[in-house]
């Protein structure tokens, strides 16, 4: 394998490249780098204010950079429709769609449709946002999908009987399986 650094991405000029979660942590450092490539950004955030935070430190980090923020709420299917609509609504290609964003070792909760809120966001949420921008995916060349998950996919277990975590929840282990969940989806 080649060392790979900052330094060895190619220019991203033409590409569209989506990051949920692109406010903060690898979400942002990925955006961050991917602006000074020359790519036009598009960050998910769930929180408007967190968003332009973020918008603003990459435009002051790099100026001229293309970013924008995209309202998302992976935990609730209606926005994902809506997010989908309004990227469809701006743009025509899509080359990369990073699923980044994510929940992690929350108190048993539930998401706007009634999942469980670690499944539904972090898996269900991004399976559902990659179905509805998949058309775009498909008519770009060479596009990507790269899901971010965790070496805790090892500790996850579906039970089938019991995804949403009703019978039984346990805030690591409904992460574990979330995660579980994002490889396998990666494979198919």
């Amino acid at each position: 394998m080649a060392d790979w650094s900052l330094s060895t991405i190619p220019p991203q000029e033409g590409k569209v490249i989506l990051i949920t979660g692109g406010n903060s942590g690898l979400g942002y450092e990925s955006a961050l780098a991917l602006a000074q490539a020359g790519a036009t950004v598009i960050i998910s955030a769930r929180n408007e204010a967190k968003g332009q935070a973020a918008l603003a430190a990459i435009r002051a980090a790099v100026p001229g950079a293309r970013v924008e923020l995209l309202a998302l709420n992976l935990a609730d299917l209606a926005s994902i429709r809506q997010a989908a609509e309004t990227f469809r609504q701006r743009y025509t290609r899509l080359d990369v769609l990073m699923n980044n964003a994510g929940v992690m070792a929350t108190p048993y909760q539930k998401t706007a449709d009634g999942f469980e809120m670690q499944f539904g966001t972090n898996h269900l949420g991004h399976f559902a946002l990659t179905g509805q921008l998949l058309d775009l995916l498909l008519n770009t060349p060479e596009s990507r999908v790269v899901n971010v998950s965790s070496n805790l996919h090892t500790r996850g277990k579906m039970n089938f009987a019991d995804l949403h975590g009703a019978q039984r929840y346990d805030r690591w282990g409904a992460y574990c399986h979330s995660k579980l969940a994002n490889l396998l989806f990666t494979y198919e």
